[in-house]
């Protein structure tokens, strides 16, 4: 289990407490951070689960250390019926989770950003059933916008 301090300081390591302190630091604040396993090929891992009598992932931060596939697991341990409407490039998966039920994704998260996933049934994602994939790594230099210098807070 990830404690607020080690959290602060893992989001600060990995880039991601600065500018989006708001978004990832406050927003997703019941849930735990965690990094995708990685292949010798380049091809991530990760499971995500629903644990019993809680209203949120585990983790709620999930980071990818590029761009490229990842394969989910998603484990609902809860007693009640969620699903997983996860970020895919060209397509979102769906994921119906049963109680103690458990399903496998497979995303294509090329580009570096800020991928949200949730359960849309019932009033899960407003009782806190969300999720972010932040995938790591520069904007190419062709997908950079062409724009001044904007100030920082």
């Amino acid at each position: 289990m990830t404690t607020v301090e080690d959290r602060e300081d893992l989001l600060d390591r990995l880039g991601l407490g600065a500018q989006n302190t708001a978004a990832l630091g406050r927003l997703l604040n019941t849930g735990n951070i965690a990094q995708a396993s990685e292949d010798a090929d380049g091809r991530m891992s990760a499971t995500i689960r629903i644990r019993p009598d809680e209203i949120c992932w585990d983790p709620s931060i999930l980071v990818l250390p590029h761009g490229g596939d990842v394969d989910l697991e998603i484990i609902n341990d809860d007693q009640n019926t969620h699903c997983a409407l996860l970020p895919s490039n060209g397509d979102r998966k769906f994921i119906w989770l049963v109680n103690h039920s458990r399903g496998r994704a497979t995303l294509n998260l090329d580009g570096p950003g800020y991928y949200w996933f949730s359960s849309p049934s019932g009033n899960d994602e407003g009782r806190g059933l969300t999720g972010a994939i932040v995938v790591l790594g520069d904007v190419p230099p062709e997908a950079r916008l062409d724009r001044p210098d904007q100030p920082r807070p």
